[in-house]
């Protein structure tokens, strides 16, 4: 990520894109964030050299039963702090820091994922050294499995992960994204070391095999199981960091149960880009059942659709990037006055004002302070509008910290239906924000369970029906940027009082629609009628 890359060329391209929109012309209802960082109890930093440029990312999660997200924070290299959620329901938002086992040190990222499915969230951490994964114990207190689960956590440098159960699997897959060699402080261009794939060691075990390599691997940020052609078998896609490789690209892989993984070629229709890849979010956007990935970079940002889809109905994987044309390149800073390129991480898709159309949050910051990038580089928020297209509103809703961001999440911490957020600072304290926006849409949101295993339906799909429209999300766990989320599933209904819904489970199986109240949680566990849920 060094400023050589860049010349005269990118410098006019920066110029040259979408600025944000006057406030007669933003999408309404226009939502409002109010900071809460100094009274929510969170003090955490993510600290440290060369090393924690990249990483930083959260993890939230409920481990106390209530159903309120508690979250783990990377202190880079301090240890990691926990808070447990203290906040009520539609109030101020409020942690307690506690001790769970989770406070360690060379942390970058965190991932939450019911590994062995006794109901009791476990976390996988990525550090600079070896990553450890923590069994769930109940109670919001984790001890290391590695040793009891076979888990390999290697020596490396640890900025990606994405988890998937295979099919006919009782154990998951994690795919575990490795960036340059650390040892090589002077010269680490050309150093990626390899990606590794964690698999199941077999029926018989509970545990994972030794890792296999990913081969070649091109120093990644972001990783995602996603069902790109909507064949039930999620592939692995790959974002990587092309500062530090020598001839690489994005990649796309086959994950295919008992066949070793192979890497999509140009002769399946997976087309050459390489940009300096740092986050992955993916929401269907235009209802068509496919989804459009959003990939974070240093100023070209992508918002790629699927277009290869040939009457066979057997999709091949060629995108084309309309990014400009839905006002989502968000390439450099629309406040601040800075004219350099924006560098961006984190990435999340959420409808933070329940209009039935996503929004897109994306956490910008400069690397360290380079100069011929932009150093006041504010955090986007940008709203959709019933064109599908995206009118920037960071500043007016409040979010646009000029701090020098990395991983965030968007949840909806107090459980009052809106969409709050945290974002991790590299060297300044986390922020957090409650979304006390007073004009907003109805919303819904879900909690899935199935039985005996994958007991979340990682690999799942919500469908909502409002009238002629579905919108459709897929269930993963993997891309933004270092950090994973579990819990609720929010989706945002407009003016519609009720909705249909159903879930197509990650074996296939299609549940039946049923048709749900807006402003309520459901447990939607496989086989049976939704359940409403109260916050206790």
């Amino acid at each position: 990520m060094q400023a050589r890359y860049f010349g005269l060329a990118l410098m006019v391209a920066c110029l040259a894109g979408a600025t944000p929109l006057g406030a007669a012309n933003m999408p309404a209802p226009l939502p409002i964030f109010h900071e809460e960082t100094a009274t929510a109890g969170v003090g955490s930093v993510y600290a440290g050299d060369w090393q924690y440029m990249v990483g930083g990312g959260l993890a939230t999660f409920d481990c106390s039963g209530d159903g309120y997200p508690d979250m783990l924070l990377p202190g880079g290299e301090v240890p990691a702090k926990f808070y447990r959620n203290i906040s009520k329901q539609g109030g101020d938002l409020h942690f307690a820091e506690e001790q769970s086992g989770l406070e360690i040190d060379k942390l970058t990222g965190a991932y939450p994922l019911d590994i062995d499915s006794d109901g009791i969230v476990d976390l996988v951490l990525l550090r600079v050294g070896e990553n450890v994964v923590m069994r769930g114990l109940g109670g919001c207190r984790f001890e290391r499995a590695n040793e009891t689960w076979g888990f390999w956590g290697g020596d490396g440098w640890s900025t990606a992960l994405a988890a998937t159960f295979e099919r006919g699997a009782d154990w998951p897959t994690i795919a575990i994204g490795n960036y340059v060699n650390r040892y090589e402080e002077m010269y680490p261009w050309g150093t990626c070391t390899d990606n590794r794939l964690h698999r199941p060691a077999g029926t018989e075990e509970r545990r994972f095999a030794a890792p296999l390599s990913l081969k070649p691997s091109f120093c990644p940020l972001s990783m995602l199981f996603t069902d790109w052609n909507r064949s039930g078998t999620p592939s692995l896609r790959i974002s990587n960091d092309r500062e530090y490789y020598k001839g690489g690209q994005e990649q796309l892989w086959h994950v295919e149960a008992g066949q070793p993984p192979r890497i999509y070629t140009a002769d399946e229709g997976w087309k050459n880009l390489r940009i300096w890849g740092m986050g992955i979010a993916s929401y269907d956007l235009d209802f068509d059942g496919y989804p459009e990935y959003f990939l974070t970079s240093m100023a070209d940002n992508k918002l790629q659709s699927l277009t290869e889809r040939p009457a066979d109905g057997k999709p091949k994987p060629g995108y084309a990037d309309i990014a400009f044309a839905r006002g989502v390149t968000a390439h450099r800073p629309y406040i601040g006055g800075e004219v350099q390129p924006s560098t961006a991480w984190h990435t999340q898709f959420e409808d933070v004002n329940n209009d039935g159309l996503v929004d897109l949050f994306i956490a910008k910051g400069n690397v360290a302070e380079m100069p011929d990038f932009a150093l006041k580089d504010p955090n986007n928020l940008l709203v959709q509008g019933p064109d599908g297209k995206f009118a920037e509103v960071g500043d007016t809703a409040g979010v646009a910290s000029m701090a020098t961001a990395r991983g965030a999440a968007l949840a909806d911490l107090n459980l009052d239906g809106l969409v709050d957020l945290v974002v991790v600072n590299r060297w300044q304290t986390a922020q957090l924000w409650r979304n006390a926006s007073t004009t907003t849409g109805r919303w819904i949101q879900f909690a899935l369970a199935q039985k005996p295993v994958n007991r979340a339906a990682i690999g799942a799909w919500i469908e909502v029906r409002r009238g002629e429209t579905v919108m459709r999300r897929e269930i993963t766990l993997g891309g933004g940027h270092a950090g994973g989320q579990a819990g609720w599933h929010h989706f945002g209904l407009g003016d519609t009082t009720t909705a249909d819904v159903r879930v197509i489970w990650p074996d296939g199986t299609e549940g039946d629609w049923e048709s749900l109240e807006g402003n309520n949680f459901y447990v939607l566990e496989r086989g049976t009628p939704a359940k409403i849920w109260t916050p206790r």
